[in-house]
């Protein structure tokens, strides 16, 4: 869905890109957030909650890059400055993007702004990330694995909520389907994970490889329930969300329960008390 016209690009051209290009880096940041505000009031009502400011961002920092290539600019150091001077989760997300395109010349030097923002204390800012993210998976998948693997390990939850939520079957990321042990690989290493912020993570990303591996995703939560640990048993529980749906009966029986719950539905046992 194209949400750019003549009116906003001219408006990027002369609020943003010159004083990109005058290194002005904090007149440009303040007004990026208008420019996506505009952007967002030109998505259709019934199109914002499939779109909404994820797409406004991820468009709004593909044309900036394509705009700063064309006119043979510095891109690694607009962008770089562009984050280090941000202090709105707008103007930095439109930052990662355009790190993120240009990640396809040297993905090493974006990998510290990722870090950061990984890290960071806004959510909005840690969704744009790890949504960025995934273009850099796409395109080195070895290298990025070893990196997740690393990341994987930190203390920090927010951190390791990162490396699961970069790791969704979703658009971006489809070809996990096909090779589901890339993202297990990284993922089994939070099959133990105590707080709850990147355990729900776990467990929604088992979820939505269930939607087509339901069989694969059946012998995890057995190894999971089979495995004794409290956490590893919330995660198969969550894990079961879709599963409970077409199998109700076979769910319950790797759970070991009579009812399953989540949110307002509830799936029992024929001649479970209250059935």
């Amino acid at each position: 869905m194209d949400i750019l016209n003549a009116e906003v690009e001219s408006k990027i051209q002369k609020d943003i890109i010159n004083p990109l290009l005058q290194r002005k880096y904090a007149l440009a940041m303040e007004r990026i957030p208008p420019i996506v505000d505009e952007l967002y009031a030109n998505i259709p009502d019934n199109k914002r909650i499939s779109y909404g400011i994820v797409h406004v961002v991820k468009t709004l920092s593909e044309y900036l890059y394509a705009q700063l290539v064309e006119r043979d600019a510095s891109v690694y150091r607009i962008a770089s400055r562009m984050f280090d001077e941000s202090d709105d989760s707008k103007s930095k997300g439109v930052s990662l993007g355009i790190l993120s395109f240009y990640e396809l010349g040297d993905y090493k030097e974006v990998l510290p702004y990722f870090d950061s923002a990984a890290a960071s204390s806004d959510w909005e800012v840690r969704e744009l990330a790890q949504m960025f993210f995934r273009k850099l998976i796409k395109k080195h998948s070895g290298k990025m694995k070893k990196y997740l693997l690393k990341l994987v390990k930190s203390r920090d939850a927010n951190i390791r909520r990162f490396v699961a939520e970069t790791l969704r079957p979703v658009q971006e990321n489809r070809w996990f389907y096909k090779n589901p042990d890339y993202p297990l690989s990284i993922l089994k290493n939070m099959f133990k994970e105590s707080s709850s912020y990147p355990r729900t993570s776990v467990g929604n990303n088992l979820s939505d490889l269930a939607r087509h591996l339901p069989d694969l995703v059946y012998d995890l939560v057995k190894e999971l329930v089979d495995s004794g640990d409290k956490n590893s048993y919330w995660i198969a529980y969550r894990a079961c969300r879709n599963l409970v749906k077409k199998e109700p009966v076979k769910v319950m029986d790797l759970l070991k329960v009579d009812e399953y719950k989540y949110k307002k539905r509830i799936h029992k046992r024929s001649g479970y008390p209250g059935n």
